[in-house]
């Protein structure tokens, strides 16, 4: 017991340094920040409407628990997925891989997404300097936010005393899986602005009678943005139009605590039903979620899947509640619904979600596509097999 006490303090000993710091500086610091990174990988998890970080034993682990990466199906684990966003106007492009040892007791994995604007067009030069238009002097610029993530998880057993059905006393051992990304950022505003930042996630996850539990504590440092202006490419615009020349400046994002839970449970020999949960908490004040304080927030989600012999898969989730006012003073409780299919084939899965990311009535549902490729170090061998020369 006092094992499982040390672990339960080494993960609150970080949150609650992250709340010191949301604390001291919730008055000047932005509620959302690095957006991009809170849409979410993969799409069985956009699917479940993100109550996904207790069951994402793949290649998206590192995004959403890395402690997940421990319960890789394969020894390599690799994912792409594509999608665009708010009717075409954003891509959205995400590669994951991941590796674990052959004792499942450790694993690594490398996580990068990219999510721009491209084409946008720069009509600065639009006029010349003798007052005319010259549509052959626009040119464009893309506007993307790059995340690149580094994850490591191990397994720690911990044992102590329990008694059996019996009541006999005897020693028990609970398995808990941890893991940590770190992840650097880089945000790209045309040739106008960059910015580089850092952050740190941590993850936990364990088994505990027939219940999974996940717990992610993202940006636990603090994640800073640093931006640069290219002063030269916006001061003589920016001057014309009665503008303030931006300079250099730091955005910060917040630490947040989700916690997910899951149960499986087999309805017959061939069908399995997965429910989950999960409750993210945000500690930069009050925001227009389910459950709110001027302390924190807190946003839940559920999710549930149906398969057919592990091969063919239904899901549905909802999430993002939400209490919009209308003119009479009355409230209704908004939600924002996903839906998904998946089938799997030898190594192969395949994965579609139909979601909506800005979580507004006015802005359209996306198609997102996730490929995801699980092999063992057995498939590269005949793979090198076959291109060695015969005789």
């Amino acid at each position: 017991m006092k094992q499982k006490l040390l672990l339960f303090l080494i993960l609150l000993l970080p949150c609650s340094f992250g709340l010191v710091l949301a604390q001291d500086q919730e008055d000047n610091t932005p509620k959302y920040s690095n957006e991009f990174l809170a849409i979410g990988v993969g799409a069985r998890g956009l699917a479940l409407s993100r109550a996904y970080n207790a069951v994402c034993f793949d290649a998206t682990a590192g995004y959403w628990n890395p402690a997940g990466l421990l319960g890789l199906s394969n020894q390599y684990d690799l994912l792409l997925t594509r999608a665009s966003f708010f009717g075409g106007v954003s891509n959205y492009d995400h590669v994951g891989f991941a590796n674990r040892n052959a004792d499942s007791t450790q694993a690594f994995g490398l996580t990068f997404i990219r999510m721009g604007i491209d084409d946008i067009p720069d009509t600065r030069l639009l006029v010349d300097a003798n007052g005319g238009i010259n549509y052959d002097r626009v040119r464009s610029f893309s506007e993307a936010s790059y995340a690149f993530m580094f994850s490591y998880a191990r397994l720690f057993a911990i044992k102590y005393k329990g008694k059996d059905k019996e009541g006999q006393e005897e020693e028990k051992k609970l398995n808990i899986r941890t893991g940590a990304s770190v992840k650097v950022i880089h945000r790209v505003a045309g040739p106008f602005a960059k910015a580089w930042g850092f952050g740190i996630d941590l993850g936990a996850h364990t088994e505990y009678k027939k219940f999974l539990f996940g717990l992610t504590l993202r940006d636990i440092s603090t994640t800073y943005n640093a931006w640069n202006f290219n002063e030269e490419e916006v001061r003589e615009v920016f001057l014309n139009t009665g503008n303030e020349v931006p300079l250099s400046s730091t955005e910060i994002t917040l630490p947040t605590m989700v916690l997910g839970v899951a149960r499986p449970l087999a309805l017959s020999e061939n069908i399995g039903l997965t429910s989950m949960i999960g409750l993210e908490t945000t500690f930069d004040g009050k925001r227009n979620v389910l459950i709110k304080s001027n302390l924190l927030s807190i946003s839940p989600s559920i999710g549930v899947e149906l398969d057919y012999k592990n091969m063919a898969f239904l899901r549905g989730g909802v999430g993002n509640f939400q209490q919009i006012k209308n003119f009479d003073n009355t409230f209704v409780t908004t939600t924002q619904p996903s839906f998904g299919v998946g089938f799997k084939y030898k190594l192969f899965v395949v994965d579609y979600a139909l979601t909506n990311v800005g979580g507004l009535g006015g802005i359209p549902y996306s198609h997102v596509f996730s490929l995801r490729v699980a092999f063992a170090q057995e498939h590269l061998n005949k793979i090198k097999n076959l291109n060695k020369p015969k005789g």
